[in-house]
């Protein structure tokens, strides 16, 4: 245990620094001191130097959410990363140079480094060396809310940092504060792996049970019969404005990356009259770290089990198309690569026409729209509409009069096209999934139209 330094308030909490708020979900940041970043990228053979440029403009965007400032930024060629320092030791030296130079206080790359590697380059950095996956961890730190959102960061991060701990020595007190300090884990970094080690074992226990939590909600929402409606995109697209507009949800928005972290569910009525239960999900990234995916394996179960995933990208992005592989990415990696999926763009309103034109000819059968200004909603919401009608099949019923439940049944489980009343009963034409099917098979009288998708 190290000993506490001068610069800790008599709570144990930071002045100045992004220590201050260490522990707390606030998501507060103290603005009178930011750290000073260098920012460094490397460009291997079949990445373009538009591609390293963008992923860095997108890393300055952490940085600046995460509560810092990228001061400069470092660009090398190279045909593999080195073992030792991922950018070999003369540009190691000369980072340090640059980092002097503008008096950084941190070096952030924007590739995963290993234990060893961040070890080496701080050595020869003489100050502390992070990477894009320490910076994700400390903004979902920072906007983590709920105890299922709490224990599913700290159990990245420790993982993250439980390999780090070998000959880190004092450099893992993490009293001074800063990007990688935060979050309900930081202290765990200050006892020994022994204590780590039980810590992770009691959030893994803690998570399974929470996952058992939420895997009941679902099997309850799936007997109600409503379809479900996953809004998945990258992060800041926009999903939460949707989400807010649609049903008058009152989930935090704000232009920051990774504002939503905890799955919100609600109800929403089509315009043919149906009701689905739509979710917001937390937003994706190009490099999302393979920790975070595993923590949030519960909160992600929400995007594999639903009926339709609506893909919000952002139209008005420098690249929404890079956008929208990273996404689909993710969605593979979590197995909900063949859940359908209506692609719309966001943004409309600030996008040019063009541009805009080019993405829905590019990506057929997609849309664009403005949850901010609402145009296009119509056009959204019928289109949902048609494509989870799309998962049902219309249906012929005869159902005696004495079982008036069946009727009941059936306007609760589809959606009611015809009902007549006949010599021998009620004569019902529904829209019906197969699940309901299966329910109702006995009083079904053929089909009037074959499932398509």
């Amino acid at each position: 245990m190290t000993k506490p330094s001068d610069d800790r308030t008599e709570d144990g909490t930071h002045r100045g620094g992004f220590g201050e708020f260490a522990g707390e979900s606030t998501g507060l940041i103290d603005r009178s001191f930011r750290e000073q970043i260098v920012m460094v990228g490397v460009q291997f053979p079949g990445a373009s130097e538009d591609q390293v440029g963008a992923n860095l403009d997108e890393l300055a965007q952490l940085v600046d959410t995460a509560g810092a400032d990228p001061v400069d930024r470092v660009v090398q060629k190279r045909e593999a990363p080195d073992p030792a320092t991922y950018v070999g030791k003369g540009k190691a030296t000369e980072i340090q140079e640059t980092s002097d130079d503008v008096d950084a206080d941190t070096v952030v790359f924007d590739d995963e480094l290993s234990p060893a590697q961040q070890f080496n380059l701080e050595k020869i950095l003489k100050r502390t060396a992070l990477d894009r996956t320490a910076v994700i961890l400390d903004i979902f730190a920072q906007n983590a809310t709920t105890l299922e959102g709490k224990a599913q960061v700290e159990l990245a991060q420790l993982k993250y940092r439980l390999p780090r701990l070998r000959g880190r020595g004092d450099q893992l007190s993490q009293q001074g504060g800063g990007i990688g300090t935060r979050g309900p884990g930081e202290t765990q970094l200050e006892v020994d792996r022994r204590r780590i080690q039980r810590r992770l074992a009691k959030l893994e226990k803690d998570l399974t049970s929470l996952r058992r939590t939420r895997k009941n909600k679902r099997k309850s929402r799936r007997r109600s019969r409503f379809h479900t409606v996953a809004i998945v995109g990258y992060t800041n697209a926009g999903k939460s404005t949707l989400l807010n507009r649609l049903t008058g949800a009152k989930v935090v928005v704000e232009d920051r990356l990774f504002a939503t972290l905890d799955a919100t569910t609600r109800r929403l009525q089509l315009p043919g009259g149906e009701t689905v239960l739509v979710t917001d999900t937390v937003g994706f990234i190009q490099k999302l770290p393979t920790g975070l995916v595993e923590a949030f394996k519960s909160t992600l179960e929400e995007v594999a089990e639903a009926d339709l995933l609506l893909h919000v990208a952002d139209g008005a992005a420098p690249d929404p198309e890079s956008q929208i592989h990273a996404v689909r990415s993710v969605l593979r990696e979590i197995g909900a690569g063949d859940v359908p999926e209506l692609l719309a763009f966001n943004k409309c309103d600030q996008a040019d026409e063009v541009g805009f034109d080019h993405l829905l000819h590019r990506y057929e059968g997609s849309l664009a729209f403005s949850a901010r200004t609402g145009d296009g909603l119509d056009h959204l919401l019928s289109s949902i509409a048609d494509r989870l009608r799309s998962l049902t099949s219309v249906v012929d019923l005869r159902i005696p009069w004495t079982r008036g439940d069946v009727v009941a049944a059936v306007h609760r489980e589809g959606e009611v096209l015809l009902e007549q009343h006949e010599e021998d009963g009620t004569r019902i034409q529904a829209r019906l999934d197969e699940v309901s099917q299966e329910l109702l098979s006995e009083f079904i009288d053929g089909n009037i139209s074959e499932r398509t998708r």
